[in-house]
């Protein structure tokens, strides 16, 4: 099932997309066509979010950097948060910001010194994530990225959260990212350098994965520039198409009253 978070008649309600992907039933059977959606939320609410760099050898030969002989991580803030079609906003001062079309893995359980074949039994399922990057704020990938990755609106994620057993084969799934309409990146998840199990293997070896927590599994070659006024798609298969637009921040001093969600 592909389930949702967003905002309708003024309130927070979770979902799951019909099989003919024309409307969302909510918690109580009432259904929303996706005009009666007011914002859409990024379905999962992470405790963390753990980001992977060079997880793809194309991409790291694009950026003229070695394949690593370990995973490289970097903690993305859940502070980037942010749902299909809401903005991200172009901070002042860069010249080079890009999106990074990535397969998000959701853990299902508290996870700790996981084996690499009994991964799978951790995940609970998958989304897709847009790491955006401003490439004029890394020096050295094996830095922590923190300026360039954490920014406000840097971390698109949505529209749906997929169950894992919805998903044949998540070691062949395409990725594709259009700008404009424009296709700029295409990638699969057969060329990931770490595999789903070596990552969860690897990170809970050191750090507690629990509930909801997401990794990011890397991106492949393609980055290109994106300014403000730009659409940016990303799609992958199964999981279905994030979609966000490009604003200049410079104009902006916060995500806007749009986020708020009414309590009751």
């Amino acid at each position: 099932m592909k389930h949702a978070r967003f905002i309708a008649e003024g309130r927070e309600q979770t979902g799951i997309l019909n099989k003919e992907g024309t409307h969302i039933t909510a918690a109580g059977g009432k259904q929303y066509a996706f005009h009666d959606i007011q914002v859409w939320l990024p379905p999962i609410q992470p405790n963390k979010m753990i980001g992977l760099a060079l997880n793809f050898a194309d991409h790291a030969e694009e950026l003229g950097l070695e394949k690593p002989t370990e995973p490289v991580l970097f903690i993305k803030p859940n502070s980037s948060l942010i749902g299909h079609l809401a903005p991200i906003y172009y901070p002042n001062g860069a010249t080079y910001m890009h999106y990074e079309n990535e397969l998000a893995v959701v853990i299902g359980k508290t996870a700790r010194n996981v084996k690499e074949k009994d991964a799978f039994d951790y995940v609970s399922g998958y989304t897709i994530a847009n790491d955006v990057t401003v490439r004029d704020f890394v020096n050295n990938f094996y830095r922590p990225p923190v300026r360039a990755k954490g920014h406000d609106t840097f971390g698109p994620m949505g529209p749906f959260f997929v169950d894992k057993e919805d998903i044949n084969d998540v070691s062949d799934l395409e990725l594709r990212t259009y700008v404009n309409g424009e296709l700029r990146q295409r990638g699969n998840t057969k060329d990931l350098i770490y595999s789903i199990p070596e990552l969860i293997a690897f990170i809970s070896s050191f750090m507690t994965l629990e509930p909801n927590d997401v990794i990011l599994t890397g991106t492949p070659k393609g980055l290109s520039h994106i300014y403000p006024g730009d659409v940016v798609r990303l799609e992958i298969d199964g999981l279905g198409a994030l979609e966000n637009y490009v604003l200049d921040g410079r104009t902006v001093d916060n995500r806007g009253e749009s986020y708020a969600v009414q309590q009751d």
